[in-house]
């Protein structure tokens, strides 16, 4: 698959399946009703699903000029840290004006949210690498770790 098409069909699919979970996980945490909780959820998707596809790009742009290829630990704990980080900066103040709490208190919200995502990032892309095979900025030829 090319490169543009993986980054359409992995975004697609991990928000496809965060908004699963997104969604009624914001009605519990937030005490808010399923209709606002998925229409935050959406939005919150709907700004993810954009970063997935600019931050995947950048990265993989980034990891193609790398000597050493493959995805080991460490390149995963950075693409999901800087996957994450990116979303920290645009969703907060989303949420916290959403929920009309101070930015402080919608960090705070977050951290619970940040932490599920986190490891989610890590093992939906550790899966779709499984499933699809890394991209070509991180192979080289068999041998390649997954």
């Amino acid at each position: 698959m090319t490169p543009k098409t993986r980054r359409i069909v992995q975004a697609i699919l991990y928000e496809a399946f965060a908004a699963g979970f997104v969604g009624p996980g914001l009605a519990l945490a937030f005490d808010k009703p399923p209709t606002s909780a998925l229409t935050l959820s959406l939005i919150m998707c709907t700004f993810a699903l954009t970063w997935s596809y600019i931050f995947n790009s950048l990265f993989e742009r980034w990891e193609s000029r790398q000597t050493v290829k493959g995805r080991s630990l460490l390149r995963r704990i950075a693409h999901a840290s800087g996957f994450e980080g990116g979303l920290v900066v645009m969703l907060v103040p989303i949420i916290a004006w959403w929920l009309d709490i101070s930015l402080a208190a919608a960090f705070v919200a977050d951290l619970g949210v940040l932490i599920f995502f986190f490891i989610y990032a890590f093992v939906f892309n550790w899966a779709f690498d499984r499933v699809f095979g890394l991209p070509a900025s991180a192979s080289h030829g068999a041998g390649v770790q997954v």
